[in-house]
């Protein structure tokens, strides 16, 4: 039985790709890169909308996720056009499957797990729910040495605790805490307060917390563009920049995401890209 009417079209999980840290640097590379960064993307958005906005069995649609990737990898037809565009990709840059069946397993565990006791525990989750990227673009680019995974996962990292200090909010609507329980305790922050709108000084002072770790994240991962070659390290340090511009816009607003959501200006991300692409 197919899951198509119950899952996002392709064109619904690309749009919001200009939104995103992912595609950030896309324009600075040719077209045949872009074209298999944007198919990693489309795959990893729509796992990532079936695990968290689903209205169906979601535990059963992404069964039928992995029914697709073992579709893509045993070189038949896949269902869903972004697999399909996926599966050229596969063919092209040899893409292991065991990063996108670690993006499934980050949402399965979503079902389940809706909060975190120690930093240590989110990092363990974000190696499921974002490492799995930087690895897959480094194999796009014929880079993927342990080395540079290893860097990457720092990156990614500092990426998605960035994501998750821009939405406490919404993640809290939805049921789930990602700032830990050790670090709310820290600051005398009940789980309560992350969903009401008021700044108060405990919450400012955790998400300034949170920002300063994701920035080290960043900073101790950003040694990877110097072990790339001209257009991959413009790439990781797109990504880099973009992260750093967003925690920027955090500072800018005080550390207040609950009454607008911090977006990186184009301004900051230049300002930001400089040092990223010397590794720094």
């Amino acid at each position: 039985m197919t899951a198509l009417k119950e899952v996002p079209t392709r064109n619904a999980v690309m749009t919001q790709a200009r939104d995103e840290n992912f595609p950030v640097a896309l324009a600075l590379l040719g077209a045949r890169r872009r074209q298999a960064l944007l198919a990693i993307y489309g795959v990893a958005r729509l796992i990532d909308d079936i695990g968290d906005e689903a209205a169906g069995d979601r535990d059963a649609l992404l069964d039928w996720v992995d029914a697709e990737l073992d579709r893509v990898y045993a070189g038949a037809a896949p269902e869903h056009p972004a697999m399909r565009a996926l599966a050229v990709q596969v063919r092209e840059f040899g893409l292991p499957d065991g990063p996108f069946r670690r993006l499934v397993e980050a949402n399965r565990r979503d079902q389940t797990v809706t909060r975190y006791e120690t930093f240590a525990d989110l990092l363990a989750y974000c190696e499921l729910s974002a490492a799995p990227v930087g690895e897959l673009v480094l194999h796009t680019f014929g880079s993927a040495t342990p080395d540079r995974i290893a860097l990457s996962d720092l990156v990614c990292a500092g990426l998605q605790v960035t994501e998750h200090i821009q939405d406490v909010p919404e993640d809290y609507a939805r049921g789930r805490v990602y700032m830990p329980r050790e670090d709310l305790a820290r600051f005398g922050c009940a789980w309560g307060a992350l969903g009401t709108p008021d700044l108060t000084p405990e919450k400012q002072e955790l998400i300034a917390f949170e920002v300063q770790r994701a920035r080290a994240l960043l900073a101790e991962g950003a040694p990877l563009a110097k072990l790339l070659p001209a257009r991959p390290r413009a790439a990781i340090a797109g990504f880099v920049a973009g992260g750093r511009a967003t925690l920027d816009a955090i500072e800018a607003r005080g550390h207040d995401v609950w009454t607008t959501t911090p977006r990186r200006t184009r301004g900051a991300f230049a300002r930001e890209l400089p040092g990223a692409l010397i590794g720094r």
